[in-house]
């Protein structure tokens, strides 16, 4: 075999090139950042990722809403709970002559 012949030559520039695009197709597959032709990288993008964040954007404010509205309640019910002259006053007296 010559190895300083043109065939072996090519042969090597042709495995170089063939191993280059089988592992930028892998990155590219798996979602890892592509070198272009210049150097820099370039990222996998996801065409539906605007539609994601505003679903998602729609829901959290719909969350934070009903977190609102629950705090809310808690807080008058703590207010009846704890108020002196109220209804819970008065239950609790009659809780403590039925003993």
């Amino acid at each position: 075999m010559n190895f300083g012949g043109p065939l072996f030559v090519l042969t090597i520039v042709a495995l170089s090139i063939g191993g280059w695009m089988f592992t930028t197709w892998i990155r590219a597959k798996h979602g890892y950042p592509v070198e272009n032709e210049w150097g820099g990288t370039v990222h996998r993008t996801d065409p539906d990722a605007d539609r994601k964040i505003a679903l998602l954007t729609d829901d959290n404010a719909k969350l934070a809403g009903q977190i609102g509205r629950l705090e809310e309640r808690i807080a008058v019910l703590e207010r009846i709970a704890t108020e002196e002259g109220g209804r819970a006053a008065q239950l609790a007296d009659q809780i403590d002559r039925l003993r």
